[in-house]
């Protein structure tokens, strides 16, 4: 089978960081539907198109086939993926166990410069919400939970948090118009923030299980209905989440 065509536009000519320009470059491409899961493409083809060499592309390649994103095929072939659902719910059940105790210890920190910082957050998220922009609404939404696990004082799990987030955006995984809207995904952080003002812990640990349940859950089904799968989501998300943290 003749690889698909590919109409990218060029890479910048920036120095350094090629192969995070060709990530973003594979990604953008996902999302806009110039690249599909399921087609194969080459690292030939991709070097052209983007107009860069091939080292930077395998590169690339090989850090998007680490998260799952790609698989390698003969003669320098190379095949989009669909979102693994036990993937995902592996990831959110990571995220539940390092992002739940740091809300309950920044709860019980936080203090009116923390508070100020996370409420102009919320409202760059509600801007770029009113704005249908996606993109910078994911930058924020990572952005204030990154905010919380730095106020939590834990930087490797803020690390591996921030590793995380980034796993799942490169599998293309995401709720936001499709199961639900941005106003929707930022109306779930508002008892987190309030909680986390008002001190609370006990609180902001519910809200935050129930905002990261909801994402991870939904995450889960629409990649068994992605890859037409006859897996149960409940199962998978009881199997990788429910059981590890009963």
């Amino acid at each position: 089978m003749a690889d698909a065509q590919l109409a990218l536009p060029p890479l910048p000519p920036v120095a350094g960081r090629r192969a995070e320009l060709v990530m973003e470059a594979v990604r953008s491409a996902l999302d806009s539907g110039v690249m599909r899961a399921g087609v194969k493409y080459s690292v030939y083809q991709l070097a052209e198109a983007l107009g860069v060499s091939r080292t930077p592309v395998r590169d690339a390649l090989l850090r998007l086939e680490e998260v799952g994103l790609i698989r390698f095929e003969a003669r320098q072939g190379f095949r989009i993926l669909l979102p693994d659902p036990r993937e995902i719910a592996d990831i959110f059940a990571i995220r539940l166990a390092l992002e739940l105790p740091a809300v309950a210890r920044v709860a019980s920190i936080c203090d009116t410069v923390l508070a100020a910082r996370l409420a102009e957050r919320m409202g760059a998220l509600r801007a770029a919400a009113a704005a249908g922009d996606e993109r910078t609404f994911a930058e924020h939404d990572q952005l204030l939970h990154d905010h919380i696990l730095e106020a939590a004082g834990n930087g490797r799990a803020r690390e591996i948090v921030r590793s995380l987030r980034e796993s799942t955006r490169l599998l293309g995984a995401s709720t936001a118009d499709r199961t639900r809207s941005l106003f929707d995904i930022d109306a779930e952080h508002l008892p987190v923030i309030a909680a986390i003002v008002d001190n609370q812990s006990a609180r902001a640990v519910e809200a935050m299980r129930e905002h990261l349940t909801s994402t991870g859950r939904l995450l889960v089904t629409q990649a068994i209905h992605a890859q037409d799968s006859d897996l149960d989501s409940a199962t998978v998300w009881a199997d990788a989440v429910d059981q590890r943290h009963a």
